[in-house]
């Protein structure tokens, strides 16, 4: 039923994908999929920000983030997978609908934790990927 499955990981913070990711691997298994492991990096903003920043900074914590997820993804998805990396750059959910997209993923997991008063009123990236996301998505709760 699937074939690319995307998942997202927070390298920081284990409990954005400690249920998800056995999901996904669950699913890519279940079906023979591809596995995209996507993390992605926030942006600096502001160019005028981006000056007090020492020269090739952007690209250093790009690389040191694909060497973190790919540490991560031999710890945590098993060999018989296929996977491919993604590190992206930017808004966390407007960058996991463009990879979804770009990757023509027919199933999204993503983990989503207990919302507080402020999410309901502004709304997780959880909430906002399954709004308009344009495949299926899989949330899963801490």
């Amino acid at each position: 039923m699937y074939k690319d499955i995307l998942v997202t990981v927070d390298l920081d913070h284990e409990s954005s994908w400690k249920k998800a990711v056995p999901v996904a691997i669950k699913q890519a298994q279940s079906f023979g999929a591809r596995l995209h492991v996507l993390t992605v990096v926030p942006t600096v903003g502001m160019s005028m920000v981006g000056q007090f920043f020492p020269k090739g900074y952007e690209t250093k914590v790009l690389e040191a983030y694909n060497e973190r997820l790919h540490q991560f993804v031999a710890k945590h998805i098993p060999s018989d997978i296929k996977v491919q990396h993604i590190v992206g750059q930017g808004t966390v959910y407007e960058v996991i609908l463009q990879i979804a997209k770009k990757t023509n993923c027919d199933l999204i997991v993503i983990g989503s934790h207990r919302p507080e008063l402020k999410d309901y009123l502004l709304g997780p990236n959880a909430a906002r990927v399954v709004r308009h996301a344009d495949c299926s998505v899989m949330v899963v709760r801490e």
